[in-house]
């Protein structure tokens, strides 16, 4: 079965890995702007990553037939410097308009604080004024419930923002239900140790139903596994449910939700008429 990867930061994966997912049944991918394991010291260190996410990662993928595609921000563990992140803020207008850039992404907060909250509004106040999507990232472990309520509380209070636009990454079961309930597309992050495993990120499908889910592999520098997609649709398969409902979920609703961006040019593999 074909699938899409909504989120996998190919930066911190090897060539081969590209074509492990190739031949895993990955057309397509969209890498958000993140953390590079250490914080970065200047403007131009930014501009430099988003040339390396607007075209060498997009060649890359594309020697494999892997349809790339990527969003631009600061990340919220260098939000803590503010006058740096309020500079990169300003060149991403710079990228907008690169080939496969689908929006503003991603944004969040990491431990909750006052500075992380200003730079996720300035970003928000960006992706308006652009008319652009929206990918956030929410934080990690015990800050996690209450980062999300905070940053749905601030999407709730802007009055401009489509939330059909927004994707809210990283639920799990105690905050999936408020994402979707606000009207926000939810991404569950498929991770060996913390996150969603294959068989939470199931169970949150049978609780809820498969529209505005989608599942990804981050892929990033700390344990993960870029192939963890198709871990889940076997993990779906073993529990009954119809090619069609892991198709949805695996390959349609990223297409549906990305299909909003003007960055989203994708052309489908041909795929085999039943017999």
């Amino acid at each position: 079965m074909y699938y899409f990867d909504p989120h996998i930061h190919m930066v911190s994966r090897t060539t081969d890995d590209y074509e492990t997912l190739a031949k895993m049944g990955c057309v397509g991918m969209s890498e958000p702007a993140f953390w590079a394991g250490f914080d970065r010291g200047s403007v131009d260190s930014f501009r430099d990553y988003f040339r390396q996410l607007t075209a060498f990662e997009r060649s890359r993928a594309g020697q494999f037939c892997v349809q790339h595609y990527t969003w631009l921000c600061i990340n919220a563990k260098e939000a803590e410097n503010v006058s740096l992140a309020r500079d990169v803020i300003k060149v991403i207008p710079e990228f907008l308009d690169s080939p496969g850039v689908l929006g503003i992404g991603e944004i969040g907060l990491n431990k909750n604080s006052r500075n992380e909250a200003t730079i996720f509004l300035e970003h928000v106040d960006l992706a308006v004024e652009q008319s652009q999507q929206i990918l956030i990232h929410t934080p990690h472990l015990e800050d996690k419930f209450p980062g999300t309520r905070m940053i749905l509380d601030m999407l709730r209070g802007d009055s401009r923002l489509d939330r059909n636009r927004v994707l809210v990454d990283h639920v799990e079961e105690h905050t999936v239900r408020d994402v979707l309930e606000g009207g926000f597309w939810a991404g569950m992050t498929l991770y060996p140790v913390s996150k969603c495993t294959p068989a939470r990120a199931a169970d949150i499908v049978e609780m809820y139903g498969p529209d505005r889910l989608l599942v990804n592999s981050a892929g990033d520098w700390g344990p993960s596994k870029p192939t963890a997609v198709p871990d889940f649709s076997l993990e779906m398969r073993r529990r009954g449910h119809s090619e069609a409902v892991i198709r949805k979920i695996v390959y349609e609703n990223p297409i549906e939700f990305f299909s909003q961006s003007d960055g989203f040019e994708f052309t489908p593999p041909e795929i085999p008429q039943a017999v």
